[in-house]
């Protein structure tokens, strides 16, 4: 039987960020909202914590930790605020492609530049395997012993910080990932977004932008194999984000309903309120069971890893934008009130499943997985 119960080591961790999450972030989300940016302090103090290294590799200074811890620190952290922590600079999501190969010729200079103390911000733009159809998609091609980078990202987290940018791309005959190390490209923002207004989320645009090979960071087989495995650490990681959002909503809610009363009563009480709070504890922690799983799946090297991650991700966002939603019903007219910060969580919600994927895409990427898998069993 496999347990999730956390170590010492990671509840020391997570009491640690849960308190960051609650005197600190959630204090500061309103202005860093206003701001479009985190605030330098906050800044500071996450890096004084080492919470900004979490996935970095031990060879680069990071603290390399498994994905399972991660997860619970990163629910811990985005108790907090959702927004805030999407918008802290630093590798993002492409810490993982750091973490799998962290001796590449490409990082070398990322690392000399961290070596004053402070993380470069990446910018990850996976479109080596787009579904929805955009007007100028990325494209890549070859040219010479390099390539050419052309078109428009989907939107992309961190973009309107970013000192680097790292590309997954198909050309015509394979996938190509590539690393940019100079600001080659434009940004454009105001695109889509009604939350996460703090995370620096635009599209970036290429006219004609040459990576030359020093800039490859892998093609073929051996960028599909890093890249499934980036996806799936990333997937659990911001499905653990999202559980951190969903305790604080129902947390809120359960604080709220408490202690307001109606026909002498708190409306806690009521059978509609309270059978509604119910199956919210039920979605968040359900949500989390089937994250800490995937976790465990990935530091396992499951063959089934992607999967996990894939299901987990998308029972993260169903509940997500369920428990932030019914937060906001039952604060009723306050629900909707910035005085209050469920209005804030619901519109981050949306705006983090549309960044990453609405669960019925993921439902139906794990479906042509187990559909693939049950062809290759029974081929002759």
């Amino acid at each position: 039987m496999i347990s999730f119960q956390p170590t010492e080591e990671e509840q020391a961790f997570f009491q640690v960020a849960r308190s960051l999450a609650v005197e600190k972030i959630r204090p500061a989300a309103r202005e860093c909202e206003k701001r479009r940016t985190v605030s330098a302090d906050l800044i500071a103090r996450v890096n004084e914590l080492g919470l900004s290294a979490f996935e970095l590799p031990e060879l680069w200074g990071g603290l390399e930790l498994p994905l399972l811890s991660q997860a619970i620190i990163w629910q811990g952290l985005s108790y907090g605020d959702l927004g805030v922590i999407q918008g802290l600079p630093g590798a993002g999501e492409a810490s993982s492609l750091f973490r799998l190969s962290s001796e590449h010729r490409a990082w070398h200079r990322y690392r000399e530049i961290a070596k004053g103390g402070q993380w470069p911000t990446v910018a990850w733009v996976d479109e080596a395997e787009q579904k929805e159809p955009l007007k100028q998609p990325i494209r890549v091609r070859r040219r010479g012993s390099g390539y050419v980078v052309d078109g428009v990202s989907s939107p992309v987290r961190l973009a309107s910080k970013a000192d680097w940018v790292v590309i997954a791309a198909r050309d015509e005959e394979e996938t190509v990932l590539l690393a940019l190390d100079e600001r080659v490209w434009e940004i454009e923002e105001g695109d889509i977004r009604l939350g996460l207004l703090a995370s620096g989320i635009a599209r970036l645009r290429f006219a004609e932008v040459y990576a030359g090979p020093e800039q490859l960071v892998a093609r073929g087989p051996e960028a599909d194999a890093w890249l499934n495995r980036v996806r799936a650490r990333n997937q659990v990681i911001e499905a653990a984000k999202e559980v951190g959002l969903m305790e604080a909503a129902l947390d809120y809610t359960i604080e709220y309903t408490a202690g307001r009363k109606a026909f002498g009563q708190e409306i806690a009480k009521f059978q509609g309120v309270s059978f509604t709070i119910a199956e919210m504890a039920f979605a968040c922690r359900g949500a989390k069971c089937l994250v800490w799983q995937a976790a465990s799946a990935v530091d396992r090297g499951d063959e089934q890893a992607d999967g996990f991650a894939w299901r987990a991700l998308a029972c993260a966002h169903r509940s997500l934008r369920y428990v932030t939603d019914q937060a906001v019903q039952m604060l009723g007219g306050h629900g909707y009130v910035q005085e209050y910060p469920v209005e804030k969580w619901m519109r981050d919600a949306e705006a983090q499943v549309m960044l990453y994927g609405r669960e019925r895409d993921w439902l139906i990427r794990r479906g042509e997985q187990l559909l693939s898998e049950r062809k290759e069993r029974v081929a002759p």
